[in-house]
């Protein structure tokens, strides 16, 4: 049973321009912006290390470094929204945002009504198990009908653990703590989620969960931006940014600082 969380209809704002570049959000607002001289910005602020509130509950994380520093380039100011992950892509589609950042990976589905960015974050799925798990360390061995596997409600984890466990019961929690506590609580036997999440979770709740160690990860895949159909310009300016960022350290750097490895993994060819 899905468990539905209340939209956050919380704005949460934060400066972004500087006299560093010129502002493109003038007059003639080529890139497209709901107001000009704004990015706003749609988040779920509840992936530790990506995208959080800290504790004077402002945003904090990898995304939110990010975006303050696309909006700093671009000349603008930044108001960062923060909803529930299922509501983002609605919401951009009725114009309460400029862009969606919360690493959406831009399947097939959502390309229908939305447009992305490159890729600007990577992520590693995993599996995880309670610590009790004796299961055999095989994909094979969580496929079978009655297992049930959680996964976020409407993310590229949840289509990965349908594609994964065809025979496996999936079910898809609005909240990622919720899909990883079903594990911990004994009413489901394993989750999808990134390796990171699965980290911060097992910091705050040590002894409840692990990951499986299964032969190579679930699969290797990468978080784009999305923005509303058809806004070509801004998407031209935020690949350019994107590969500037890439080119020259700057997703390495901040991501290195945020989720506190020392090496940031392969990111896709072609800037």
């Amino acid at each position: 049973m899905a468990v539905f969380a209340l939209v956050l209809a919380v704005a949460l704002s934060a400066c972004g321009g500087s006299s560093s570049s010129e502002s493109t959000g003038g007059d003639d607002n080529k890139l497209g912006l709901i107001t000009p001289g704004t990015l706003v910005v749609g988040m779920n602020l509840q992936f530790k290390p990506e995208m959080y509130l800290d504790e004077q509950g402002q945003p904090a994380g990898y995304d939110v470094d990010l975006v303050t520093k696309l909006a700093d380039s671009l000349g603008l100011q930044l108001d960062i929204q923060n909803l529930d992950f299922n509501g983002l892509i609605p919401g951009l589609q009725s114009k309460k945002f400029d862009l969606v950042s919360v690493g959406l990976t831009p399947t097939e589905e959502r390309k229908q009504v939305v447009d992305f960015s490159r890729a600007y974050v990577p992520y590693t799925s995993v599996l995880a198990v309670p610590v009790s798990d004796t299961r055999a360390p095989d994909v094979d061995a969580y496929n079978v009908a009655g297992t049930v596997i959680t996964a976020l409600q409407g993310s590229s984890g949840e289509t990965l653990a349908k594609e994964s466990f065809p025979n496996a019961t999936v079910t898809g929690f609005a909240d990622q703590n919720a899909a990883l506590l079903e594990v911990a609580t004994g009413r489901a036997a394993a989750s999808v989620v990134e390796d990171y999440i699965l980290a911060q979770f097992l910091r705050a709740n040590p002894d409840q969960l692990k990951q499986a160690e299964l032969p190579e990860p679930l699969d290797l895949s990468y978080g784009s931006w999305a923005v509303q159909k058809g806004n070509t310009a801004l998407v031209e300016a935020l690949d350019s940014f994107v590969c500037t960022e890439q080119d020259n350290g700057g997703l390495a750097e901040l991501y290195e600082k945020n989720f506190e490895v020392s090496e940031f993994p392969q990111m896709p060819s072609g800037c």
